[in-house]
């Protein structure tokens, strides 16, 4: 087990490039003000480094809204409140306290779309969890199919594909004509419930003839588990707490 300092205390930091990379990017991204302590803990906790953009976000900021908060990727947020972002610790249920026994299980949940999408690090059996892809890469779980997608990347080059613009056509046909008013005004604990649901017949042919309110994430998450079980059995598994 490597102890917090030597996490923190390394060459070459993630952090810089990354917030250069951000700077470069066209696509608006929100940067929240994150908690050095809580940063501190997460690293100790999956023992990654601040070399990686894993450790980096966690250990230098809230999290990051992309796209007017049409995905929220976790961080270490300050003062984020009842209706803020939750952190990349609560979202995993991480221990309150440094528990070198605790695994992540299947894999790690970095964010969330407004759809009730999940971005997952996999773990290190992914075979034996039931889930696609190989370990260390990113899966999707995708609200319009109720089921896992591996997406062919680990984190750092997901997390550049996002900031490339990569969200447009990976959501293409799931977005509306006003999409980023609707969204820039939930809270960080909120998504959007679509009736009929995304995976339905109806909502497939014609997204625009469905409804949309805002909901608890995690009631929409919910949502997703039981109608993955009510299906065909598969339980999803862990698709984060919100």
């Amino acid at each position: 087990m490597r102890e917090v300092n030597e996490l923190i205390n390394v060459e070459d930091p993630a952090w810089p490039l990354l917030l250069q990379e951000l700077s470069g990017s066209d696509v608006p991204v929100e940067v929240l003000p994150g908690d050095g302590e809580m940063g501190r803990a997460s690293l100790l906790q999956l023992q990654v480094s601040a070399r990686s953009n894993l450790g980096g976000i966690a250990l230098n900021c809230g999290g990051l809204l992309v796209d007017s908060g049409w995905l929220r990727i976790f961080g270490s947020p300050s003062g984020a409140g009842p209706e803020g972002l939750p952190s990349l610790a609560e979202t995993n249920a991480m221990p309150a306290t440094f528990d070198p026994a605790w695994r992540a299980g299947a894999g790690l949940v970095v964010a969330h779309d407004v759809l009730g999408g999940v971005f997952a690090l996999n773990g290190g059996n992914p075979r034996e969890a039931g889930r696609p892809g190989e370990p260390g890469e990113i899966l999707y779980f995708a609200p319009d199919a109720l089921g896992w997608e591996p997406l062919g990347a680990g984190h750092s080059a997901w997390l550049s594909w996002i900031l490339s613009g990569g969200l447009r056509e990976f959501h293409e046909g799931l977005r509306w004509d006003g999409w980023r008013s609707e969204v820039s005004v939930l809270n960080g604990r909120q998504g959007l419930s679509f009736f009929p649901p995304l995976w339905s017949a109806e909502a497939r042919q014609d997204l625009l003839a469905t409804s949309r309110r805002a909901v608890p994430m995690a009631e929409l998450l919910g949502l997703s588990r039981d109608s993955c079980l009510q299906f065909d059995g598969a339980d999803p598994g862990f698709l984060g707490a919100a």
